[in-house]
């Protein structure tokens, strides 16, 4: 009985045993069905999504950058294929075989081959690395004929930026390099290998609506990161496409009638509307070549090179502007009351003190009044009107002008001379203002300091009588399409009309009566007349004992001690539509030097008449020398 009872106790504590197991089982079980359900269902979307991150990368792509048109809609910048040969380790195996064999087809440097092992090296086997790029059509199709030869070399194409006028057209449109730390600010874009932004000119002033907007592309990817396929791609938004007013087969003239001076600049705008038709600076610089990449010697020998390929001197050069400021300063004399027959004796030189002033004219030029100083460039005849009139009175009028500040145009870089003044000396030299260089100023030299495109607007305000302001770029070319943009309203100078006549005859007899200074620079085709004043400006003051010595002559000098050369004009004279200013360093004289080059360029410029001609009749990607 004993041995029953035991028994029932034995099974009814297995029992309990197994139905507590039993329930824990039970439980264990549910709590997975529910972890299961919570997972594979209520949590569904979000595991999905995040396998679909780990399988899917997301990749951004380069938009291409936007073109640059000049006023007709030829391309001055656009972009063209670049092919490019990479290497992708795991499938070369030797690589540096395999870039033996390469080199045998397309040139690749000792720096190449350091620069693709020390990446493959790197990065890990499957990531392709660029071996080379600009590769041109031939020798990208040297390379796709010989792939079987070479393992895990393949061709890819790109964009890359081009400039179809070259060095014609650098120091406008600037150029696009490689992204510095210093450039970051966070665009994703900027981080993007190989993306490249405006650097200078143009390109620099509006690289945000060029660069445009990124695309992007979706990679399925394996779990170790390997391209399996792409899966969807969405391009890129192209940038803005830009129209400048710049005429690109004049600016090609303007460029190669340079060439002939070591150093020039040379500016030609529409009176009318204050286009800028050409902007001319040399020596000037390939930015095609920014886009392949310059060595370190090559952008040393830039920098340093002490002519200034990289400055755009038609609007950072500062020059004295000689006696091309004279009519500024007969204008200032106009309105003090001096009357225009008021005669000056010039004997050669003016003394001041113990000073003496003299004139470029040696022997002198006899009695003047205000057109024949003008017409004859006559120092001392400016010597004594500025006596009358004050520098103060000078510089106002001067401002009147443009002279003296920036006058806003599209670049970065624009200098705004100086204008000096009594107050100006005190505060920037510390000391009072002399007589003698009231002298000085009113014939353009001492402080007075122009740019190139500063007297270009001074002579389009003379020719107009109204405060033209230059303008570069049109607008973006969906807004100019329709038709050329509104003529800008300027307002009148505060300058009596007769004032301005006064000077209209000055400096039509400058270039088209026998004895004026520029004479033998004029345009003789009836209708095409030119009206100029030419400047010389010295950078060092003669001494005594070169004057005695007869050294006076710029062919007696070294080139950097020589004169600058200046000429100004507008045409035609009779109706104005069209003005230029030439600086020529160390040229010498203006009338010599400037000055036919300046009557080139306006026979040019009127043979051409841009202003006559629609815009935008045409989009192409060549040169515009093929307008004719």
């Amino acid at each position: 009985m004993l041995q029953k009872n035991e028994d029932v106790e034995r099974h009814r504590a297995f029992s309990r045993r197994g139905l507590l197991l039993g329930g824990a089982q039970a439980l264990l079980l549910a709590g997975l069905a529910g972890r299961m359900y919570y997972l594979q269902v209520v949590e569904s979307d979000r595991y999905q999504t995040l396998a679909e991150d780990n399988r899917i990368n997301l990749r951004l792509l380069p938009p291409p950058r936007g073109r640059i048109l000049d006023r007709f809609g030829y391309a001055l910048a656009s972009n063209r294929q670049n092919f490019r040969v990479v290497l992708v380790r795991e499938q070369a195996g030797d690589v540096e075989r395999v870039l033996k064999a390469l080199s045998q087809l397309i040139v690749l440097e000792d720096y190449d081959h350091k620069r693709v092992l020390r990446e493959v090296s790197r990065k890990r086997g499957f990531v392709p690395v660029v071996v080379r790029e600009n590769l041109s059509w031939s020798e990208a199709s040297r390379v796709e004929v010989n792939g079987p030869d070479l393992p895990g070399v393949s061709i890819e194409m790109g964009e890359i930026r081009d400039y179809p006028y070259g060095a014609s057209m650098s120091q406008v449109l600037g150029y696009v390099a490689a992204v510095a730390e210093r450039d970051l600010t966070g665009d994703p874009l900027l981080e993007l290998p190989g993306f490249r932004i405006g650097k200078n000119g143009i390109e620099q002033k509006y690289d945000l609506d060029l660069r445009g907007s990124a695309g992007n592309s979706q990679i399925e990817v394996n779990a170790y990161g390997r391209v399996i396929r792409e899966l969807k791609r969405e391009e890129g938004k192209p940038g803005d496409e830009l129209v400048l007013t710049v005429d690109g087969g004049l600016q090609t003239f303007v460029h190669q009638r340079l060439m002939s001076e070591k150093s020039a600049s040379a500016v030609v705008m529409d009176i009318e509307n204050g286009d800028v038709l050409a902007l001319g600076s040399v020596p000037s610089y390939d930015p095609n070549a920014f886009n392949i990449g310059l060595t370190v010697k090559q952008w040393n020998d830039l920098i340093n090179d002490p002519l200034k390929p990289l400055t755009n001197k038609a609007v950072s050069g500062l020059y004295a502007p000689g006696s091309t400021f004279k009519m500024v300063v007969a204008l200032a004399a106009l309105k003090a009351g001096i009357s225009p027959e008021h005669r000056v004796f010039c004997p050669g030189h003016m003394t001041l003190g113990r000073a003496r002033f003299h004139c470029w004219k040696r022997h002198g030029h006899g009695w003047m009044n205000m057109i024949e100083g003008i017409k004859h460039s006559c120092d001392v005849y400016f010597y004594e009107v500025s006596r009358k009139v004050g520098v103060d009175n000078i510089a106002a009028m001067a401002r009147q002008f443009g002279l003296g500040e920036p006058v806003g145009i599209d670049l970065y870089g624009e200098k705004g001379g100086v204008i000096p003044t009594r107050d100006w000396k005190l505060a920037n030299i510390g000391e009072p203002w002399q007589g003698g260089e009231t002298l000085v100023a009113s014939i353009g030299q001492g402080f007075v300091l122009t740019t190139p495109l500063q007297l270009a607007v001074m002579t389009a305000r003379l020719a107009t009588g109204k405060a033209v302001t230059p303008r570069l770029t049109r607008g973006v070319r969906a807004e100019v399409e329709g038709g050329d943009p509104p003529t800008p309203d300027f307002a009148p100078l505060d300058i009596p009309e007769g004032h301005m006549r006064l000077m209209h005859e000055a400096m039509d007899a400058v270039s088209n009566h026998p004895r004026g200074t520029a004479y033998r620079a004029r345009i003789e085709d009836e209708g095409w007349e030119l009206a100029g004043k030419t400047g010389t400006s010295q950078v060092r003051r003669i001494t005594m004992a070169e004057r005695a010595a007869g050294v006076t002559k710029n062919e007696h000098l070294p080139w950097r001690r020589r004169d600058h050369a200046l000429f100004v004009c507008y045409a035609p004279v009779h109706k104005p539509r069209y003005c230029c200013a030439v600086v020529v360093e160390h040229g010498g004289g203006g009338s010599k030097v400037a000055a036919p080059i300046a009557r080139d360029i306006m026979i040019e410029v009127q043979r051409r008449d841009p202003a006559a001609r629609p815009s935008l009749p045409i989009v192409a990607s060549g040169p515009a020398v093929r307008q004719g």
